[in-house]
């Protein structure tokens, strides 16, 4: 079986560091408002490329720029000054889908990958775009049947990209779907005067509403469902049928999702993939897997449009349906090497022998352990209050800058 790809979201280091420590194969992420995360409180500056470059290239992880929102002609500008630092720095691609962001790149010897929003269905709009892309992420909505009469195609006529190489097709495995055509939405817009295109979409569509009949005045709710709210795309228990379509990248969503989700979902896809390679996929394993899943962010899962199912699978929730949440313990203090040790301060809840824990950091990334011993203000206790100052044995480094949290069960209403 060919090597799959696997590509991570990274909104900020903590991300990035997650991304690395658990098998990302390569890391997208968006700098400042010009990336369809422009919203996101996490989001990388231009004097961050450096350093990401440096982190990634030290891992042999490969790196993309997303570069995929609508362009106005007062962007350009910032347009080819983020292209200049990226090709500059070394990054190994751009993601695009606007001609001047496509042609710029083109320019400057960039690597190119068209982005969903183009909405790239069949393959002679994957012949136009081989002219200039040599990775092309196809529309969320065809099935995986469409998905690979099109890598066949390719291999068949010998499509090949600027580089040479046959083009390589990239496909969403997990994360969030909209409502609209691969996320081409102006709900937000007409709304708020806040563009999806442009990154800063609003989400009206995951509430809930009441439709009226504006002639008799009757109101009713659909089922108590978000009818504009889709659950959350899965595809770890179908990803034999993902890697026979063909793709060479699987790509997880979710630039705008904490570090532990990214840790957790990276991990799960990871280890997935290498046991398609090793030939021990199996059913007991996918279970194990998916209730993994279930514990970080995510609206329910169904498997999307890939395998032609009937439509119609909704959230039952405004928000997420993780089975555990973290809740914020502490920070960081200091750091024994010799004896492998971290110290934390304590400043909200307790913390006790047994509890699962998750230490953040830009640089820490996202850790997750079992206390099983530790001292309390130098002294054994079984528990730790507010205000105390605890001592673990740890198999990773912690810094001032990172932050503690009690992993505990999450209650969701159905």
């Amino acid at each position: 079986m060919q090597q799959i790809e696997l590509m991570a979201p990274a909104g900020n280091f903590e991300s990035l560091q997650a991304a690395l420590d658990n098998g990302a194969d390569s890391v997208y992420f968006g700098v400042e408002q010009l990336n369809m995360r422009a919203r996101a409180t996490m989001n990388f500056t231009l004097d961050d490329l450096p350093e990401i470059a440096k982190r990634c290239n030290a891992k042999g992880v490969r790196t993309y720029l997303t570069l995929n929102t609508i362009i106005y002609d007062h962007d350009l500008s910032i347009v080819k000054t983020l292209l200049k630092k990226a090709k500059e720095v070394g990054l190994t691609a751009i993601i695009a889908m606007d001609q001047a962001v496509i042609a710029s790149a083109r320019e400057l010897g960039l690597e190119v990958h068209i982005s969903t929003q183009i909405n790239v269905t069949n393959i002679e709009t994957v012949k136009f775009y081989a002219m200039f892309a040599d990775t092309m992420v196809l529309s969320r909505e065809l099935s995986l049947r469409q998905v690979k009469k099109i890598t066949e195609q390719i291999e068949k006529d010998q499509i090949k990209g600027p580089s040479g190489r046959l083009v390589e097709i990239e496909v969403f495995g997990h994360g969030a779907l909209c409502m609209a055509v691969s996320g081409k939405c102006y709900m937000s817009l007409h709304s708020y005067n806040s563009s999806a295109n442009r990154g800063a979409c609003k989400q009206n569509c995951r509430k809930k509403y009441t439709v009226i009949d504006q002639e008799t005045g009757f109101e009713m709710e659909l089922d108590n469902e978000y009818i504009m709210s889709p659950k959350d795309l899965c595809t770890i228990d179908f990803l034999d049928q993902v890697a026979d379509a063909g793709i060479k990248v699987l790509k997880i969503e979710g630039r705008g999702r904490a570090p532990e989700y990214v840790a957790k979902v990276i991990k799960c896809y990871r280890q997935a993939l290498d046991s398609l390679y090793e030939g021990n996929y199996d059913k007991d394993k996918v279970i194990t897997w998916m209730q993994e899943l279930e514990k970080v962010y995510n609206r329910g899962f169904w498997s999307g449009y890939y395998l032609g199912q009937k439509l119609g699978e909704w959230s039952k929730i405004p928000g997420s349906s993780a089975t555990q949440k973290k809740v914020y313990i502490g920070k960081g203090a200091h750091f024994f090497p010799k004896s492998n040790i971290g110290e934390f301060i304590i400043e909200a809840y307790d913390i006790s022998i047994g509890d699962t824990i998750l230490v953040t950091g830009p640089t820490t990334g996202a850790k997750e352990m079992k206390v099983t011993e530790m001292l309390v203000n130098d002294a054994k206790l079984s528990t730790a209050k507010k205000g105390d100052s605890v001592t673990i044995p740890l198999d990773f480094r912690i810094r001032l800058s990172d932050k503690l949290y009690k992993i505990v069960e999450n209650k969701v209403e159905a």
